[in-house]
């Protein structure tokens, strides 16, 4: 067996223990609230939920202790998970007063089913299309984690139900290593480390999902920024830059306005200003905009804008431009899932010849940014059509058959481990996803490289080719970050707020031992920024001891202590993060050390 099967085998072993765990909690329930009404508890990433009606009752993580418990009573016992099929009828009778899975039934037979599943454990019985683990004995190493609220089938409409996530592995072992990775990960928050360390600012007043950026957090945005802009401008590309909202009409060419509608906010009237609406004032001729999710179409008018050949032929147009898309507010997560966030976006517009040249320079883009800004390791998904669904897709067979095998060929000339996914291109293309994998091994969807059909068909895009005849251009989506949301978020957790020099808001800080240095320390500190090095000095009437403590606080490289010595010799003593203390230098030799630090991006 190859290690990809492996692989698919010991995840679908993995699915099954926890799923059956759901069911046992299921049963653990029951039997603390005989009249509780079981909803649906299904398998997610890295674990298990499931959701009760426990009517006027409730729970809160206190009580997670004890449904443990009752879980592992019940798993001690060994028992068989045994598969029955009743009729759609048998099937209400049996679920009688459970009107959550009577429901689902119903649901069952309008979609033509005359038999559904169920699978007894003990004396619990649960519809389950299954599968499940034969007995309770594969069991056991598992964890509860959280309770929360969950309305039925995510609509707000519908009652709100206590939800139970919990965990489960087949070992010991490998549940203790991912409770361990689970403490980590909380103490890596980057909700928690961005306030901590005064990068970001998410305030209800001004809407949720819409971040602010401190001074210490744009300046490391700024710092990300110029550097992506030189690596573009190095790599052959042209900036441009387009508006925040759209004409309903573009939406509605690109086809947007029908198939993304789920997460575009609703037009924006901008035929009336505020004070005409509040007064009631109607207007004769209606004029309605959309907040942008995404810049694609408008590079795409930017180019039929006036004719091209194929001398102009590859473009390169990049743009960092924010866009908006709508989330559910109980989706909301910090700088990782926003309503707002800025793209770092790029289009390449091409001839079929040129194609295969340009995925392998994204390719190679993609690689370099990331493992500049330290991730190594990524998961790589090749995305391609449901071959036996053809219609739900734009373009035609032929250009298919072309992306989906120079993206392959690609990928296997710049040997990238990939994994083979049909049925998941984007209805308008083929696309390769870098799925980056922090310290704790999660994944974090950002760079991608995707294929459109849709929107050279939409706008009719051609080019003249050297025959005088015109031709459709081939176009490529890409982005490096993603989002530099998301980027920021993933790197404070990655380094836990430790950024390296080139990217720490504040690379030095300077800590006179006390007031009569106040003067020194400010000689020191305009000439690092002269240097184009950050500092700041702590004026604070403090003992040097807690100065110190302060600044490992927040987590700054570089510690500069200034005192009578110091001063005289017109020197600095320095302290450096995790090393301690470095002896003294003069300002020239420790300016010289940083900028080298810098330069290597360390």
């Amino acid at each position: 067996m190859n290690q990809k099967n492996k692989n698919q085998e010991q995840g679908e072993k993995l699915d099954m223990i926890r799923h059956s765990t759901s069911h046992i909690m299921a049963a653990a329930m029951r039997r603390i609230f005989p009249e509780v009404k079981f909803a649906i508890g299904p398998t997610i990433e890295n674990g298990f939920y499931y959701d009760f009606d426990l009517g006027k009752e409730s729970i809160s993580e206190s009580d997670l202790e004890k449904i443990e418990n009752l879980m592992k009573e019940i798993i001690r016992q060994k028992l068989n998970f045994e598969k029955s099929s009743l009729s759609i009828k048998e099937a209400l009778e049996l679920m009688k007063g459970q009107s959550y899975k009577q429901e689902l039934i119903e649901e069952l037979g309008k979609n033509n089913e005359t038999e559904v599943s169920f699978y007894q454990v003990g004396d619990f019985t649960d519809l389950c299309r299954g599968p499940h683990v034969d007995s309770t004995k594969e069991l056991g190493h598992f964890k509860l984690l959280s309770v929360a609220g969950a309305y039925w089938r995510g609509n707000v409409k519908n009652k709100m139900l206590t939800r139970i996530y919990g965990t489960a592995f087949a070992s010991q072992k490998e549940l203790n290593e991912y409770l361990k990775n689970l403490e980590e990960a909380k103490k890596r928050d980057h909700r928690k480390i961005g306030q901590d360390l005064d990068l970001f600012l998410i305030d209800p007043v001004v809407g949720m999902g819409l971040p602010m950026w401190l001074p210490k957090g744009a300046i490391l945005w700024r710092t990300m920024e110029d550097f992506w802009y030189k690596e573009h401008l190095k790599n052959g590309y042209e900036l441009v830059r387009t508006p925040h909202i759209g004409n309903q009409r573009l939406w509605e060419q690109s086809g947007h306005w029908n198939f993304y509608n789920e997460s575009m906010y609703p037009p924006l009237e901008v035929s009336k200003s505020l004070k005409e609406l509040q007064n009631n004032i109607e207007i004769k001729e209606k004029e309605e905009y959309l907040l942008k999710p995404m810049n694609c179409p408008f590079h795409v008018m930017l180019y039929q804008s006036r004719p091209h050949s194929y001398r102009d032929l590859p473009l390169r147009w990049a743009e960092c431009g924010t866009v908006y898309r709508y989330e559910k507010s109980g989706e909301l997560n910090g700088l990782v899932r926003v309503r707002g966030f800025t793209q770092d976006d790029a289009h390449i517009i091409c001839a079929k010849e040129q194609v295969a040249d340009e995925l392998k320079r994204v390719v190679d883009f993609i690689i370099f940014m990331l493992s500049t800004f330290g991730f190594k390791d990524y998961g790589i998904y090749l995305s391609l059509r449901d071959p036996n669904n053809k219609e739900k897709y734009a373009g035609n067979d032929e250009g298919w058959e072309f992306t989906q095998n120079v993206l392959e060929k690609v990928a296997k000339e710049k040997k990238l481990d990939y994994i083979r996914q049909e049925g998941e291109a984007a209805f308008y293309g083929p696309k390769i996803d870098f799925k980056i994998k922090d310290c704790l091994n999660r994944e974090w969807q950002c760079s991608t490289l995707q294929f459109d059909f849709n929107l050279p068909e939409k706008f009719d895009m051609i080019f003249t080719n050297k025959e005088g005849r015109h031709e459709r251009p081939y176009m490529l989506h890409r982005a490096l970050f993603g989002s530099f949301e998301r980027f920021i978020g993933v790197l404070i957790e990655q380094y836990a707020g430790e950024f390296p020099l080139w990217l720490a808001p504040v690379q030095v800080k300077i800590l006179p031992i006390s007031e009569k240095f106040n003067a020194y320390a400010q000689e020191v500190a305009d000439e690092l920024r002269l240097q184009e090095i950050r500092a700041e000095i702590d004026l604070a009437n403090d003992t040097l001891g807690k100065k110190i403590r302060n600044t490992e606080h927040e987590k700054i490289p570089y510690m500069l202590i200034l005192g009578d010595k110091e001063q005289t010799a017109k020197k600095v003593s320095i302290r450096k993060r995790k090393e301690g203390d470095l002896g003294q230098t003069d300002l020239k030799s420790l300016v010289e050390r940083l900028k080298k630090e810098i330069a290597n991006r360390k």
